[in-house]
């Protein structure tokens, strides 16, 4: 396809109904002295229908492409513009002057009606290079593509008017737009070939950390080696990092244990308790002078207890529950942090093991987890059963999905740890929102026996725990 071709006269664009091509009937171009306003709406509407059928539909539509070919050499554009194969990156070097215009493309200003449809040419080749990502592999080189298409995108979009927090009720824009490239990243990610992206440094660097990243990253760890393997580890630490400072300001209050009442207040200032000191001596209160007289000072309890709360984290580490473990494992290591906290962590498929020393850092946990296989929690049991030294004084933490090979076994094992005092918490899902797919038949038996199963975000576990340690 040429880069530039002649202005071409067209026949004018009926309104009537789309084609079973889904294009306007007589897909024409208006052209001649001063574009009218009918006219300037027509060349968008040929525009945004070539634009909607190659986002649903690979195959080129000829009606669409000709009338839109027309369209863009009529406005001066290069031919190239249309090709959905010639990234932006190569379109901007080879036709300096279209790197201003992508750049401000939404940024408020009066326009003319042909400045309209040039914004709409422009609009629609970011849309459909970022948008229109298509099947199967997808190679190294064509990721870097995407990645240098979406920053056009996104410099676009930040020059537009109403973009950002407070576009709307609740709304924020840019936030919205973020986590839809992050998922048309992911995407890619999922289907390229990792090794090859790790293996370049400087790809690897702008790969944008996320957890169906760390899913890949985690799956294929054991092929990595040298190089790969070193940027794989700085992405998985990237992202650890990431959640764990959003998850530590969620915990940071947490209380670390009940007011001791046995150890008496001490008598200092800083301890007392004002308002109750003024309630109790209200009976001394004099009228005629109109002063209140103590006869006794309150002091508050800040004694803790000092054994410390006992935590057992039992994560599933099959391969449907990456969301969970991956969240779970940074929250033991915040809560590892907080005084008289006791964490302890167990991950487990068929087999269990005992991660506790790591546990203080996620990183290390989560390279040491096996994705896939079965699902066996009777051998998470048989290490975290010896953990339990004071019931009362523990909680256990169990993420799973709950498909187990063996059920009934697993649930006797909670029910036998509910009886004995123990605060068990199942969870089925903590991320950033949604459902995850339960085992009904757990889900109801833990419902009755008093410990639901918890699902969504991350801030409802969190919650649990601070009531257990408050």
């Amino acid at each position: 396809m040429s880069d530039d071709i002649p202005n071409e006269e067209a026949a004018p664009v009926s309104h009537g109904a789309p084609t079973s091509h889904g294009a306007p009937e007589g897909s024409g171009v208006v052209t001649g002295g001063d574009e009218t306003a009918d006219a300037a709406r027509n060349r968008r509407q040929v525009l945004y229908w070539r634009l909607l059928a190659r986002l649903f539909d690979h195959d080129e539509q000829p009606a669409l492409e000709t009338a839109s070919m027309g369209v863009v050499g009529d406005l001066g554009l290069p031919a190239a513009l249309l090709d959905p194969s010639v990234s932006v990156d190569t379109l901007v070097q080879r036709f300096p002057d279209l790197a201003g215009e992508f750049r401000n493309l939404l940024a408020q200003g009066d326009r003319a009606a042909g400045d309209e449809v040039r914004t709409a040419a422009l609009m629609s080749k970011l849309l459909l290079n970022v948008f229109a990502t298509g099947t199967g592999d997808v190679t190294a080189g064509q990721l870097a593509a995407w990645q240098q298409d979406a920053g056009w995108f996104r410099q676009a979009m930040c020059s537009g008017p109403g973009t950002g927090p407070g576009t709307g009720p609740g709304v924020d824009l840019d936030a919205q737009l973020a986590a839809t490239l992050a998922d048309l990243e992911a995407d890619l990610v999922r289907r390229m070939r990792l090794r090859e992206v790790l293996a370049d440094p400087a790809l690897a660097r702008r790969l944008t950390p996320s957890m169906s990243l760390v899913e890949q990253l985690l799956r294929d760890k054991s092929n990595l080696s040298g190089v790969a393997l070193a940027n794989a580890k700085a992405l998985i630490r990237r992202f650890v990092d990431e959640v764990a400072q959003v998850l530590r300001t969620q915990v940071e209050k947490a209380g670390v244990g009940e007011i001791d009442r046995s150890v008496p207040p001490k008598r200092v200032f800083r301890n007392l308790d004002l308002e109750r000191t003024i309630w109790k001596n209200l009976v001394n209160y004099n009228p005629e002078d109109q002063r209140l007289y103590v006869d006794r000072l309150y002091y508050r309890r800040t004694a803790r207890r000092t054994t410390p709360a006992r935590m057992i984290v039992v994560v599933d580490q099959s391969g449907s529950m990456v969301d969970a473990m991956v969240n779970c494992t940074i929250l033991a290591s915040i809560f590892t942090g907080l005084p008289k906290v006791d964490v302890h962590l167990i991950a487990y498929d068929t087999r269990a093991l005992d991660l506790t020393p790591w546990v203080h850092d996620p990183f290390e946990v989560l390279l040491r987890t096996q994705l896939g296989g079965g699902t066996d929690g009777t051998a998470a049991l048989t290490l975290a059963r010896p953990k339990v030294a004071d019931p009362r004084n523990t909680v256990v933490v169990w993420i799973s999905d709950f498909y187990e090979w063996n059920c009934e076994g697993v649930f006797a094992g909670l029910e036998s740890l509910h009886r004995s005092g123990v605060r068990v918490i199942p969870v089925g899902s903590v991320g950033s929102g949604g459902q995850q797919s339960v085992n009904p038949w757990f889900r109801q038996k833990l419902k009755d026996m008093g410990a639901p199963v918890i699902s969504g975000h991350i801030r409802k576990l969190v919650l649990e725990l601070k009531n257990f340690l408050a």
